[in-house]
């Protein structure tokens, strides 16, 4: 059988007694009626019923329906990452004009799906604005009358310069002393990600996680130390390859006991592997 894929010519059906041709009808465009309401509205002859929020809202619908009739590939978890269609879109075309700034070509093969990746890629690594850190703290609040330090050391971390926007990376340790409650040990390095999948600056990301989990669980005092490497020194600018940051904040005991401050400082200094 011989057709073409591009116009209407005849199919071809070949076979020993000879050859078939069988004339098809070309279909009706499907998309026309909508073309032709665009482009009326550019005119200034009418208006378009179809706009990109009216798109964005059948996109999402369609994605929950696709969901439904697609077998998951586990049976018990599947995870799925989500991003805003008209967000991704938009930021998509500013990175498509940003390389041709560069010098690129947005159109070559290695380049084509680029502009929507890094879209996708900046929405997940500022997804923080969209979380409220407070509230996973409260999310999972235990009364317990543990009194002694509760540490959570190394949790990773990954950021963005807001100067550059360039990624710094490093440890936080994170320590409390309950005062009559306490909360999930996974909670405290979500707040560690929700505020670093931000625009930040090292110092202002230390003073925030102890002050989220201070106003959480009022505890007798928060300690708080992040050690990251920072790419806008690294790859660029001065270029000191094996240059760290290190950072402190400290509330309550740990202000005001020595003791309990050296404590902590020996515990995070400490490598169990």
């Amino acid at each position: 059988m011989r057709f073409s894929t591009f116009d209407f010519t005849p199919v071809e059906l070949v076979t020993a007694r000879g050859v078939e041709r069988f004339e098809i009808a070309p279909p009706e465009h499907i998309q026309g009626p909508l073309i032709e309401t665009i482009v009326r509205e550019l005119r200034g002859e009418g208006v378009c019923p179809s706009t990109g929020v009216s798109a964005a809202r059948t996109s999402r619908v369609m994605d929950e329906i696709m969901k439904e009739l697609r077998p998951m590939e586990t049976k018990n978890y599947d995870k799925e990452e989500r991003f805003d269609p008209a967000t991704v879109e938009a930021l998509k075309l500013h990175y498509a004009e940003i390389l041709r700034l560069l010098g690129e070509d947005p159109a070559r093969e290695g380049l084509l799906k680029t502009p929507e990746r890094v879209a996708k890629a900046m929405a997940f690594l500022t997804k923080g604005y969209d979380e409220n850190p407070l509230d996973i703290i409260r999310s999972a609040m235990f009364r317990e009358e543990y009194r002694q330090m509760v540490l959570v050391k190394d949790i990773e971390l990954y950021s963005l310069c807001e100067h550059h926007m360039l990624p710094f990376y490093g440890k936080a340790h994170v320590a409390y002393i309950p005062n009559g409650y306490i909360t999930g040990l996974s909670k405290v390095a979500r707040v560690v990600e929700c505020f670093a999948r931000r625009l930040q600056v090292q110092e202002r990301l230390t003073v925030q996680i102890r002050d989220c989990i201070q106003e959480a669980l009022n505890p007798m005092g928060v300690a708080v130390v992040i050690e990251a490497s920072h790419m806008c020194m690294q790859m660029r600018g001065i270029e000191k390859q094996q240059s760290a940051t290190t950072t402190s904040a400290f509330t309550g005991v740990f202000l005001s006991s020595q003791r309990t401050r050296e404590e902590f400082m020996t515990l995070i200094s400490h490598r169990y592997r």
